[in-house]
């Protein structure tokens, strides 16, 4: 199995580049284990999505979709850019979306 190289990084790193479109990079400030947390609600909550657009159901799409915001902001990857935030915003950003993000999470 081919792993995927890491996507080519910006030279400011504020990006990261895929198939030549740019996209928001995560915080390099969250913590592996907090920033792997995420990617597990995030990843969770776009199987979510595709499952609640199967099957015709908005309401539990749009709870979905929440989450994967809830996310991405966590993760720095929208919302106010993460350089132009101090320090203690940003770890306030990632802890407080991911305590967010385990009280929505389904059991």
């Amino acid at each position: 199995m081919d792993a995927h190289p890491p996507p080519e990084r910006t030279p400011d790193g504020h990006f990261v580049v895929v198939d030549g479109r740019k996209w928001r990079a995560t915080d390099p400030a969250v913590p592996e284990e907090a920033a792997a947390r995420l990617r597990r609600h995030l990843m969770s909550a776009r199987r979510a999505v595709r499952s609640a657009t199967a099957a015709g159901d908005a309401e539990a799409e749009r709870s979905a979709r929440v989450r994967v915001h809830h996310a991405k902001v966590a993760l720095g990857e929208r919302g106010t850019p993460w350089w132009e935030q101090s320090e203690d915003r940003r770890r306030r950003r990632w802890e407080d979306g991911l305590a967010a993000l385990d009280a929505q999470t389904p059991r």
